[in-house]
C-alpha cells in the first residue's frame, strides 16, 4: 500500500491547458475514482501519475519518493487500460507471466503468483486458452491479472470497463470492489460514469476543465456538492436548483422561494443572490395547499422502484421522486414539502456551496486544494 501525493500539478499541450494546478493526497490502500466529463483532465492526471506524460509544473510523490520525472518502469505502478492491451500471440498464462519474466522472477515464483491470481479472479480454467477467443469480461480479468501478478505499489485504471456492455460493467464493478477489499492496494480509477464511481470508490475526485472541484467520499459528493457543477453532474435526476427571492443573511433559518418559506440549516455566510439545492428524493408530493411550495405535474416517468414527477412551480421546474405505489397524475395541482435538513444553498455569483450548520458539520475526507 502506498500514498500518492500530487502538488500543484499542471499539464499544457501547446496553447491548451489540460490540468490546472491540481493538489491531492491519495491515501494509502484506498480506492480513488477520478470522475468528470470528457476532456476534464482526469486521464491526463492519471497518465502523469503513471509516468506516461510528464507534467509542465508541479510534483508527484509515491511514498515520499519524488517520481515526477521517473520513467513508468521506475515507479512500481501497474496500469490497466480501457482497451485490454493483451498480447494476442500469447495465451492467458503467457500474458500473466510476461511482466514477471521481464523482471527475472524465478520460475517457481512465477507459477505460484500466476496460480494465485488466477484463483482470485476465477480464471484458472482459462490458463490454457488463447486471449483472442475470450469474451470481453474474461479478457478484462486477464488484463487485471497481469497487473495484479506484479504486486505493485498502486494500480492505475483508465476506464477499464468502458468497452463492456451494461451487464458486464455491473458484474465487473462488484468484482473490482471485492478484489480491492481483498488486496488493499492503492487504486486510482478514471471514469466519466457516476454509477461506477459511486459503486467503487472510497473517495471520489470530481474534475472539470482541468481543475479539481471536490474530493470527498461518495456521501459528501452527493449530499454536499461543493459547487453548482458537481450538484448538476452527480445524481440522476440531478439536484433541483431554485432561485431564492431575497438576500440571505448570517443566521437565517428560512428562505423565501416563490412566495413560500423553506426552512434551512442556520446559514453561516451572507449572500445577496442565492440558489437553493435539494435532491428529488428529499421532496414529497402533498395535497394542494400543503407544504412550502405548490405546482402542477407536467411530466411523469416510471422507473420500476419509483416514479419521477416534474412539477412546474413559480420558481421553475422541480423533479420529485414518488413512491411506486401511487402514480402522480398529469396536470394535477400538488403541494411540495421539503426535507429541510437536506437542503443546501449556493452563492449564485460564485456558484460555490454556502457554509451552513449542516455543511460545516461534514468534513471532507480527502486533502485537496
Amino acid at each position: 500500500m502506498s500514498e500518492i501525493r500530487i502538488r500543484n500539478l499542471q499539464k499544457r499541450f501547446a496553447d491548451f491547458t489540460a490540468v490546472r494546478g491540481s493538489s491531492l493526497v491519495l491515501e494509502s490502500g484506498k480506492f480513488v475514482v477520478l470522475l468528470g466529463p470528457s476532456g476534464c483532465g482526469k486521464t491526463t492526471t492519471l497518465r502523469m501519475i503513471a509516468g506516461l506524460e510528464y507534467p509542465t509544473g508541479g510534483s508527484i510523490t509515491l511514498d515520499d519518493q519524488d517520481v515526477t520525472y521517473l520513467r513508468p518502469r521506475e515507479r512500481d505502478i501497474a496500469m490497466v487500460f480501457q482497451l485490454f492491451a493483451l498480447y494476442p500471440h500469447m495465451g492467458v498464462r503467457g500474458n500473466l507471466e510476461f511482466p514477471l519474466r521481464n523482471e527475472g522472477v524465478p520460475r517457481a515464483e512465477i507459477n505460484r503468483r500466476v496460480n494465485e491470481v488466477a484463483a482470485i479472479l476465477r480464471i484458472e480454467h482459462l490458463l490454457g486458452s488463447r486471449v483472442t477467443g475470450l469474451a470481453g469480461g474474461d479478457r478484462q480479468r486477464v488484463a487485471l491479472g497481469r497487473a495484479i501478478v506484479r504486486q505493485p505499489k498502486a494500480f492505475l485504471m483508465d476506464e477499464p470497463l468502458g468497452t463492456l456492455d451494461a451487464e458486464f460493467r455491473e458484474l465487473m464493478c462488484v468484482e473490482l470492489r471485492r478484489l480491492h477489499d481483498r488486496l488493499k492496494t492503492t487504486t486510482v480509477f478514471v471514469t466519466h460514469d457516476q454509477n461506477e464511481a459511486m459503486a467503487l470508490a472510497d473517495h471520489i475526485v470530481v474534475m472539470n476543465e482541468g481543475e479539481i472541484l471536490q474530493a470527498d467520499d461518495p456521501h459528501g459528493i452527493y449530499s454536499f456538492p461543493s459547487c453548482l457543477f458537481v450538484a448538476r453532474f452527480i445524481g440522476r435526476p440531478p439536484m433541483n436548483l431554485l432561485k431564492v427571492d431575497a438576500p440571505v443573511v448570517r443566521g437565517d433559518t428560512g428562505v423565501r422561494v416563490a412566495r413560500g418559506t423553506i426552512d434551512v440549516p442556520v446559514v453561516e455566510a451572507p449572500s445577496p443572490s442565492v440558489l437553493l439545492g435539494v435532491r428529488p428524493e428529499h421532496v414529497r408530493l402533498r395535497a394542494p395547499g400543503e407544504g412550502s411550495l405548490s405546482g402542477r405535474v407536467q411530466h411523469v416517468e416510471y422507473f420500476g422502484s419509483h416514479w419521477v414527477a416534474e412539477v412546474q412551480t413559480d420558481a421553475g421546474p422541480l423533479k420529485v421522486l414518488a413512491d411506486k405505489s401511487v402514480r402522480p397524475v398529469l396536470q394535477e395541482q400538488v403541494g411540495l414539502a421539503f426535507d429541510t435538513q437536506r437542503v443546501v444553498l449556493f452563492d449564485a455569483a460564485t456558484e460555490r456551496l454556502l457554509p451552513s450548520a449542516t455543511t460545516i458539520a461534514h468534513q471532507p475526507s480527502m486533502c485537496h486544494g
